[in-house]
């Protein structure tokens, strides 16, 4: 067994900054932190590579005297505490001792500083966690660090970096709650050149989030103000209409430093309960003020998780503020007509339709692509898709020769058609093994026998002696869903330009996601144009999808994207969610269709690999066999 010994200081240093600095972002926001806490009222961050090779923060706060340099370097040196009573009073941000230490231990740091009583500034140099010189130089009040090549020292931890935009990203997500937090700082974040943030620093927190999110969910805003004996929620609340699908949105403050907490994000999503649908998440920037030996702010290395002394209180005191926030307003949404929307066709070249690619068009000239007609919007109802649905099932039927694949459609039949007797094939396909585990292991004659709707929603098909219940929602979001997938691993798609365009506004993280995944996107109909900075124009959307293509259905597909962005994902599991989108254009329950029109629904849903269940998991058939109707008819026991 091999001996105990102490470690040499530069070892333990570089397991100090494995606890603090995990990527770009945590030096950022270290060093952010630290210039807000030296009374900042201006601090400009750049960066290059998404911070791994280059990061610059200046700021216009107290400085540093000379003598006090070289000991801020030092680990566990600070300003903020004495003792170990302090860390019960904790109204700074960046307490940590080590996070100078451990940044200086795995970059190359170059820190100018000058406080405003001393006519000269100091320039200091510190790699690796050696220090490289100081002198003295001209400089303005304040201090700035330039830290450059990240684990330069350490390479087996810089391998693991994301990509510079993703960094970047990060980065810009920190900042974005430091600008939330504090409106009275004007924070800039340069990025490659191109600046991304810049808050005015006029201490107005509505100018902030007009700023980071822009005129639509800035017009959509509640103001809050809640005080009891002790404590205060202030800030703003969105409108139950600006909700997304992610809790990306959901800002909240303890004494001015960000924390993620289930208490609150409970108190709020609970006010919210009777507002929005399932899943759906609200936008809030809440500045929550606890006296400080409430609260313990040193329970994660980060400082992100807090624990709070009476968490029923603070959780009744958030749930109320946004209650009564939500109640005190008349939310009566303002509906607002839309401008008729300008078909454009696309050349006949770029239209690939999936009724082409089934060779569903004969080859006359009135079924010609080259002069298809895009159908206008009042033909765009459930009779025209069925009826182009069964089509395509036609047409798959004519393209196969095997007689069992040309029975598949022909299984169920209108109640109003003589049932039909069909003869089991010799080798019939996979697909059917639909209602009973063996069915079509053996030679059988069997009876299909569609009976008809209840509820608008749910169709009866009888067959021997099971009865089946087809839900018609699920069913047709089974079939888009595969559809979409088959059209954009073979780029066969409908895709119709729309006039005025639709415009997104996204914020860095979600620009990013879009950028990289947007092959995806194109692949199943949709056209993007860059519109400055983090807009988007959506030129063209997917012809299924017209109609339903709002701004507010690509956003809940960016948001989907977004909860997963921290994670590598494969490119299948990208057209996987991408795919899921289609589901919007099924129809719905309580929607009333023929039974012919189900009948080539089912044709096709015969047709998948997987007809069970719906992309979300919910089944698309359920069975009760007759003998469990007769023992609930207590006609057997």
């Amino acid at each position: 067994m091999s001996k105990i010994q102490v470690l040499d200081p530069v070892t333990i240093d570089m397991i100090a900054a494995g606890e603090v600095i995990e990527r770009p972002a945590s030096i950022v926001k270290e060093l952010t932190e630290n210039a807000m806490d030296a009374g900042a009222t201006a601090i400009i961050i750049e960066i290059e590579e998404g911070g791994i090779s280059y990061i610059r923060i200046a700021d216009n706060g107290c400085g540093i005297s000379p003598s006090e340099v070289r000991t801020a370097f030092l680990r566990h040196s600070t300003s903020k505490i004495r003792s170990a009573e302090d860390l019960l009073h904790i109204h700074s941000l960046g307490f940590r001792g080590e996070a100078l230490s451990s940044i200086a231990a795995v970059s190359q740091v170059e820190m100018i500083t000058k406080t405003k009583e001393q006519d000269y500034g100091i320039r200091y140099r510190i790699a690796g966690g050696t220090e490289e010189g100081m002198e003295e130089i001209g400089a303005r009040n304040g201090t700035t660090f330039i830290i450059r090549q990240l684990f330069y020292n350490t390479p087996a931890r810089r391998k693991f970096l994301k990509t510079p935009m993703t960094e970047a990203s990060h980065i810009s997500d920190i900042l974005t709650r430091m600008a939330l937090s504090h409106p009275e700082i004007s924070i800039q974040f340069i990025n490659n050149g191109q600046t991304r943030i810049h808050t005015s620093g006029n201490g107005s927190l509505k100018d902030v989030i007009y700023h980071l999110y822009g005129r639509d969910i800035t017009s959509n805003l509640l103001e809050i103000n809640s005080k009891t004996d002790d404590a205060a929620v202030q800030g703003y609340i969105g409108k139950p209409l600006v909700s997304r699908g992610n809790r990306n949105f959901e800002h909240y403050y303890i004494n001015g430093r960000y924390v993620k907490s289930q208490i609150l994000s409970k108190a709020i999503e609970d006010a919210y309960k009777d507002y929005t649908m399932q899943h759906k998440y609200p936008f809030t920037a809440l500045m929550i003020s606890i006296p400080g030996d409430r609260v313990d702010v040193n329970v994660h290395p980060a400082k992100m998780e807090v624990r709070f002394q009476k968490q029923q209180e603070v959780y009744e005191l958030v749930y109320e503020a946004v209650r009564f926030g939500l109640k005190e307003k008349e939310l009566i949404p303002q509906v607002e007509l839309e401008e008729p929307r300008e078909i454009i066709s696309k050349p006949a070249e770029k239209i690939k339709t999936d009724f082409e690619a089934a060779h569903s068009y004969a080859p006359d000239s009135e079924k010609s692509v080259e002069k298809m007609q895009i159908p206008q919007k009042e033909e765009r109802d459930l009779n025209y898709f069925m009826g182009k649905m069964r089509e395509r099932v036609a047409a798959y039927h004519n393209r196969n020769s095997s007689a069992e694949v040309a029975e598949k459609s022909q299984i169920f039949k209108p109640e109003t058609q003589t049932p039909r007797i069909r003869e089991a094939a010799a080798s019939p396909a996979k697909q059917l093994d639909l209602f009973e585990e063996k069915l079509l292991d053996r030679e059988i004659k069997a009876e299909y026998r569609l009976i008809g709707q209840v509820f608008d929603t749910y169709w009866m098909v009888e067959f021997h002696e099971n009865l089946y219940i087809i839900d018609q929602h699920a069913a047709h979001e089974r079939v888009l869903y595969e559809r979409t997938l088959r059209e954009m691993k073979h780029h066969d798609f409908t895709s119709q330009y729309i006039s005025p365009p639709i415009i997104l506004n996204l914020n860095m993280q979600e620009a990013h996601l879009l950028r990289q995944y947007i092959d995806q996107f194109t692949r199943i109909g949709f056209e993007f144009e860059d519109f400055g900075q983090d807009s988007f124009a959506v030129r063209a959307v997917p012809g299924n999808l017209f109609g339903i293509a709002k701004k507010e259905l690509l956003m809940q597909m960016i948001d989907g994207l977004t909860e997963d962005w921290s994670r590598s994902l494969t490119p299948e599991l990208i057209d996987e969610k991408i795919a899921s989108m289609s589901c919007k254009a099924a129809v719905k329950g309580n929607m009333k269709l023929s039974a012919a029109e189900v009948d080539a629904l089912i044709s096709e849903l015969l047709l998948l690999e997987n007809p069970y269940h719906c992309p979300h998991g919910r089944p698309t058939i359920i069975a009760m066999s007759r003998r469990e109707l007769e023992k609930k008819f207590k006609r057997i026991v």
